[in-house]
């Protein structure tokens, strides 16, 4: 049986943590941080948890991760 193929795009935008979760970037935070302090720049940018019913989608794209 052929290996599965990853779609590259969604290993660029989401990980898996290692009790299992899906989390992405958190949105709307990329611009506009240069006058921000750094507490204010790393409070911005936390991964965030995908929820449960996009989770499995997710995770049939990312077959090895």
């Amino acid at each position: 049986m052929p290996k599965q193929k990853t779609k590259r795009a969604a290993m660029k935008r989401f990980s898996v943590s290692s009790n299992g979760k899906v989390q992405h970037r958190a949105v709307h935070q990329a611009h506009f941080n240069a006058k921000a302090t750094g507490n204010e720049t790393r409070r911005k940018h936390p991964d965030q948890n995908v929820s449960s019913t996009d989770s499995r989608r997710i995770q049939d794209l990312l077959p090895y991760a």
